[in-house]
């Protein structure tokens, strides 16, 4: 077995986000294509005896078993480990918190990965997607990474094709939102605009951008923005600043805007950055 193992954990967004039913269980139905980028969290994984111990370099963040990289952990040692195992995880967060861009599911994933070498489980990525589906909807596609279209409660993926080469500047105001809460909130008669979805699909595998741009849409910001107007405005700043797009990611409260230049990107980050609490420039995921 390997002593240790570094590895990163990227954050994503949700090029569209529609929910077109609800099951019997109360879980919602979606069809999204979601999108890793490339601001990461950084994951360090080392081998120890017996025990999980998990540092994390954010202050709000728990270090114990409210910690979903600890369910990760401990949810893979008691399934498929043995009790001698053990890891000693560092978590140096770049993703902010509370913020739709997966930061936490993402983290458990690149655990679920990186022990699953570590104490050479040598398990199969489905075996670890079924894992990672307890922990939460969102942990199969990052495991997965890359583009894909997202059904069910979010656990079946489709990969479809990645998009244009893009800028991704990302504006978090300060503050966090709560999935459950936003979910528990939304309803269909209050959504004003749909994405289509299968266009999006389509622009994708064509390279049309301005046709993806066209086909983006969040029905999740008709909870989110009733709430916090700020999003409502950052969102149409970075439209009028030329974004190709813009949209919030998830349930928010992160808004990203979309732009083939770099300048844009950054006439678009210095303009909106004093608004916010976290700004950053960033593109799609490459491994």
């Amino acid at each position: 077995m390997r002593e240790s193992i570094f590895i990163k954990a990227p954050a994503k967004i949700n090029l569209s986000l529609d929910i077109i039913g609800r099951r019997p269980d109360g879980f919602h139905l979606v069809e999204m294509v979601m999108q890793t980028i490339s601001l990461c969290d950084h994951i360090t994984l080392e081998a120890a005896d017996g025990a999980i111990h998990l540092h994390c370099s954010h202050p709000f963040v728990p270090a114990g078993s409210g910690n979903i990289v600890w369910k990760a952990a401990h949810l893979l040692k008691s399934t498929y480990g043995s009790a001698e195992m053990g890891a000693v995880i560092t978590v140096e967060k770049h993703i902010p918190v509370s913020a739709g861009l997966g930061g936490g599911s993402s983290d458990a994933a690149a655990v679920l990965k990186g022990l699953n070498e570590l104490w050479d489980l040598r398990l199969s990525p489905a075996q670890l997607a079924e894992l990672g589906l307890r922990l939460g909807a969102d942990v199969p596609f990052c495991l997965q990474g890359g583009t894909a279209l997202a059904r069910g409660i979010g656990e079946e993926l489709t990969p479809v094709a990645p998009p244009p080469s893009l800028w991704v500047v990302l504006l978090k105001p300060n503050m966090g939102v709560s999935t459950g809460e936003v979910y528990r909130e939304f309803v269909q008669g209050r959504v004003r605009t749909r994405p289509d979805t299968q266009r999006l699909v389509s622009a994708l595998e064509a390279g049309d951008y301005q046709a993806m741009a066209e086909s983006m849409a969040n029905v999740l910001e008709s909870v989110t923005f009733r709430r916090f107007p700020i999003l409502r405005r950052l969102k149409q700043k970075a439209l009028e600043l030329g974004a190709l797009a813009a949209m919030m990611s998830g349930s928010g409260p992160t808004i990203f805007a979309l732009t083939p230049e770099y300048k844009r990107a950054a006439a678009i980050y210095n303009r909106l950055r004093h608004q916010v609490e976290f700004a950053h420039i960033t593109t799609f995921w490459e491994e």
